[in-house]
């Protein structure tokens, strides 16, 4: 079958390789992709916001099948234009993608659903926003209500932290996303990431992974798109995932059906973990960008029949066969992120690092420039590997790390800290 994957970054390409492991790929096109994703895949020039611009392509093209890798296209309605196409699709609707694109919506959602979540409050205006910080105190948690590629949440330890946040909010630094906030208790406990595949009725748990946010070494200096992740996460036990199913998940999934909107995708669900409890951070409605990159290296070329049977309704016929085996991912990003950092800066020595099966490094932010790979982004490589052990992967990881030749470059040394 002919396939197409919208989107460039890291969980593109790692989607990309993945499909391409499958033997009902014929043709696989990434548009726009990148430097790497041109190595596995036909790159293509396609605005992925202009839901008939991609409908046009896929009929000239002859696409079976498409696969929505990140955010934006899923709220701009791409994948209900393509639907209504005849096309086969994996994401959500542009009404169930509001449960990342809103986060009032999906506090209003669980609310309804009784799903265990932090406390909330909403405003659409700076003044009483900053009345109820002053009024719980610090510790406290500040997001922009809309999408910011992963950025708009500020985890503020003491108040002039939130206070500064409300006033970047509703000044402008994450655009349209900072027009309304909600601010939330900070939850205690160990953070981690759920993966589950919802064809509208059925639910299919698909794998765990944590990632880390912060930039410095020991989860210090700000938040970022995440630093590196690996999958499985001991914290979810098999236990608490059961019951983060049970009580937060399926409600949820019920409830958007309940309300009309009834979800089709990956849903990949943020958990805070204490004392065994799991309450929910936040949903996304895409795989996440690290933690994918480990599940389709544990996953391999199975991914593209679960998709498949996740958008022909059809999950309740197929399982997830996992390994029993461990993954990691090691960010390497430009110096200075994920403040202001140098473009267009050269990688040297991708072309000797090991491309195997347990071993391949994914391109996040690159171009092939004049014969040379360049950074094009603030995270730009996803150096992976895979392991009997999580220090296997970590050892196989980091020694991949040590071959790349990128002064203008850094990543953390200790991805995986609280597992190993």
């Amino acid at each position: 079958m002919n396939i197409l994957i919208l989107g460039s970054g890291g969980r593109e390409h790692a989607l990309a390789w993945a499909v391409k492991q499958n033997p009902k790929c014929d043709r696989l096109i990434v548009a726009p992709g990148n430097a790497g994703i041109a190595t596995v895949a036909e790159c293509a020039s396609l605005d992925i916001l202009d839901a008939d611009a991609v409908v046009t392509f896929a009929e000239e093209n002859a696409i079976d099948f498409l696969i929505i890798g990140p955010e934006a296209p899923l709220a701009a309605g791409v994948a209900d234009r393509c639907r209504d196409a005849g096309l086969k699709v994996f994401g959500p609707s542009q009404a169930a993608a509001q449960l990342e694109a809103s986060k009032a919506f999906t506090k209003a959602i669980c609310d309804a659903a009784n799903a265990p979540t932090a406390a909330y409050a909403r405003f659409a205006e700076a003044a009483p926003a900053k009345d109820y910080i002053r009024q719980q105190g610090a510790p406290i948690v500040v997001k922009a209500d809309g999408l910011a590629a992963g950025k708009g949440v500020i985890v503020a330890m003491n108040e002039q932290d939130a206070l500064d946040a409300i006033d970047d909010m509703f000044g402008g630094e994450f655009g349209s996303a900072g027009a309304e906030v909600v601010i939330e208790e900070f939850m205690e406990g160990e953070e981690a990431s759920y993966f589950i595949l919802v064809d509208g009725e059925s639910v299919l748990p698909i794998g765990t992974a944590q990632d880390h946010k912060r930039v410095g070494e020991g989860d210090t200096g700000p938040n970022t798109g995440g630093m590196g992740a690996y999958s499985p996460a001991p914290v979810l036990s098999d236990d608490i995932a059961q019951k983060a199913l049970n009580e937060i998940v399926i409600p949820t999934m019920k409830e958007m059906a309940k309300q009309g909107m009834p979800y089709q995708g990956v849903l990949y669900a943020g958990l805070m973990i204490k004392d065994g409890q799991p309450r929910l951070v936040e949903y996304n409605c895409r795989f996440g960008d690290p933690e994918c990159q480990v599940l389709m290296m544990r996953l391999g070329g199975q991914a593209l029949d679960l998709m498949l049977a996740c958008a022909e309704g059809r999950l309740s016929d197929v399982s997830a066969n996992w390994a029993d085996d461990h993954a990691m991912t090691v960010v390497m990003a430009a110096n200075g992120y994920p403040g202001s950092y140098e473009k267009g800066t050269v990688i040297n020595g991708l072309d000797a690092l090991p491309e195997t099966s347990s071993e391949y490094t994914f391109h996040a932010g690159t171009a092939e420039k004049d014969g040379s790979i360049v950074a094009t982004g603030g995270r730009v490589l996803n150096v992976t590997a895979r392991g009997a052990t999580l220090k296997e992967a970590a050892d196989k990881a980091y020694a991949m790390v040590d071959q790349i030749d990128w002064p203008e470059g850094f990543c953390r040394r200790d991805i995986g800290w609280r597992a190993l």
